[in-house]
């Protein structure tokens, strides 16, 4: 079972969604309990970095997910639930984020298409490029240049830039689109919102938490 954390501020029934049409069987939940006892987790997430964490701590939730990420089950974050992983961030003040992985999440700055500056968010497709030597599990038949769709004012920059597993262009401004780190999985973008790739990073992380939930069971 896939445990979709509900704290108020999440795009959940597209990745409930997205899961079962992958053949996963998921819930939206925001009892830590239902947390503990699953073999993976989603944070997904739209809105502010601050009420984010607010609402986790709330809930206690933030103590769950600590628990959880060191049993070494997966963890798969999205969009603000990528940003919450990090150490902090600096959306309307500092923040302190989850600390899952050393980084912080920074807003973009006046991007620029030649002499033009581009809006924030960003908002539509774009291009990911996948790091040689990163991802392959995860993007495993996703080809390199696909488009995804994202929605984004910030983005992470993981203190270890090896942890990357893409990065995209907006504008002049190159940033870190996917992370891996350990059991840690988090993507800027949305997969439940791109298509056919997203779809297939989707099952990807399936066999990933099937390789994982076989491993626990012996």
């Amino acid at each position: 079972m896939i445990a979709i954390v509900d704290y108020g501020l999440g795009n959940l029934f597209s990745v409930k969604h997205a899961l079962n049409a992958v053949g996963a069987q998921a819930e939206v939940t925001s009892s830590c309990d239902d947390v503990m006892k699953a073999d993976a987790v989603v944070l997904p997430g739209v809105g502010a970095f601050g009420d984010a964490m607010d609402s986790l701590k709330k809930m206690g939730l933030t103590g769950a997910l600590k628990d959880f990420v060191s049993t070494g089950r997966p963890v798969i974050g999205i969009c603000l639930g990528m940003q919450l992983l990090m150490s902090e961030s600096f959306e309307f003040g500092r923040h302190e984020g989850l600390g899952f992985i050393s980084g912080k999440v920074v807003r973009f700055e006046d991007p620029k298409d030649g002499d033009d500056i581009l809006k924030v968010p960003e908002v539509g497709w774009n291009r990911i490029k996948v790091l040689e030597g990163r991802g392959e599990k995860v993007y495993e038949g996703v080809k390199d240049g696909s488009y995804m769709y994202f929605v984004h004012s910030y983005y992470v920059v993981p203190e270890d830039a090896a942890v990357a597993m893409t990065v995209s262009r907006y504008g002049n401004m190159e940033f870190c689109s996917s992370v891996r780190n350990g059991n840690i999985i988090a993507f800027q973008f949305h997969p439940e919102r791109s298509g056919k790739d997203g779809l297939a990073i989707y099952r990807n992380l399936m066999t990933i938490i099937y390789e994982k939930t076989k491993g626990k069971q012996g």
